[in-house]
């Protein structure tokens, strides 16, 4: 369809079209029209013409294209659906074709380093929290768009293509972007739920990243579920502790971007994360792992940077800082658990 010579048709643009874009933008064509951007033509020519994506069914509404002029052109809303490594390089891309009337809400559970010139992970020692940016703020940064959102939950990829229930949040500082966002995604199996607090909902689908790895690190061990109880209840303090830390607000993480996301990713074998501990509790090395998973596991990334960010804290957040030490220091799972099981917090609630 010709897009650009009708006035009338207004689909809703996804970028970025790995497994979470592909079940976001077939949700998104229950209602709408939808127009993908990849960079890889061989991606869009197979959409175009079968309507697949690396074996996963899309939508027939759904047309592709590898011009991010012709996507900010001929769409108001976006869902930039991008790894957070990515993340900056491609709003940087699209910034000269977009304008302060587009809506953006990412869906992207990660960070972005933000560093002096000169200055990376390799040469520095601690960061602080204007190091650290959301992908609502790499928006801010690197765009003139104003009206953006993000959306965040229990949202595995593969259990929305398969058109099971599940819900989400869409978070954003302007009601617009919230109504819109549910207009466009509620649907009879797909609940959507609305929060003003963007960078708390934010770091509640990065910070629950942490946890989930050291979740599936104690499935790969073997241990029971009063163990994993105890994981998810005090990573649920160590993320508010670290989100009140980073600007976001209690509430948002006691929701569903939060303790709802959170007990999903624990449980689950569909998350990248949860795999990831999985496989290291059992022997794999993080390169082996990383290498062949299809898709990034955000939170290796979250890990060093949350480590850095708390060099120049007083916030202690055990559950990561041994995680680090299994990820990039050669400590064993065995031995992180037991400096936790040590650790000398005795007071179970102490943020309310």
């Amino acid at each position: 369809m010709n897009w650009k010579k009708s006035s009338k048709i207004k689909p809703i643009g996804v970028i970025g079209i790995g497994s979470f874009g592909a079940a976001i933008a077939n949700l998104l064509a229950e209602k709408n029209d939808v127009l993908v951007y990849a960079r890889d033509q061989g991606v869009v020519d197979a959409i175009n013409e079968h309507h697949m994506v690396k074996n996963r069914k899309l939508e027939e509404k759904i047309q592709a294209t590898s011009d991010p002029e012709m996507l900010c052109d001929v769409c108001d809303i976006m869902f930039p659906m991008i790894p957070s490594a990515a993340f900056r390089e491609v709003m940087v891309q699209f910034a000269p074709f977009l304008h302060p009337y587009h809506f953006l809400i990412h869906g992207t559970k990660g960070l972005s380093l933000n560093l002096p010139k000169g200055k990376n992970l390799e040469n520095i020692h601690q960061i602080k929290r204007e190091n650290i940016c959301t992908m609502s703020e790499v928006i801010l940064q690197e765009t003139v768009v104003e009206r953006i959102g993000c959306l965040a939950g229990p949202n595995l990829a593969k259990e929305l293509l398969e058109d099971q229930p599940g819900a989400t949040v869409i978070a954003s500082r302007y009601d617009e972007v919230i109504s819109e966002g549910q207009r466009l995604l509620r649907s009879d199996n797909f609940q959507v739920y609305g929060n003003s607090d963007i960078v708390g909902v934010e770091l509640s689908g990065v910070l629950k990243n942490i946890i989930a790895i050291a979740a599936g690190a104690l499935s790969g061990m073997g241990l029971g579920d009063n163990a994993k109880g105890l994981l998810v209840s005090r990573g649920m303090v160590e993320m508010i502790y670290l989100g009140n830390a980073m600007g976001g607000e209690t509430k948002s993480f006691l929701g569903l971007a939060g303790i709802g996301d959170l007990v999903t990713t624990c449980n689950s074998t569909l998350s990248r994360n949860y795999t990831l501990g999985f496989r290291l509790a059992r022997g794999e090395t993080l390169d082996d792992i990383v290498s062949n998973m299809e898709e990034v596991a955000e939170g290796i990334n979250t890990v060093k940077l949350i480590k850095l960010y708390l060099e120049s804290t007083d916030t202690r957040a055990p559950i990561t800082e041994n995680l680090y030490k299994v990820l990039f220091e050669n400590f064993k799972v065995e031995t992180a658990l037991q400096y936790l099981m040590k650790y000398p917090i005795y007071t179970d609630i102490d943020f309310l």
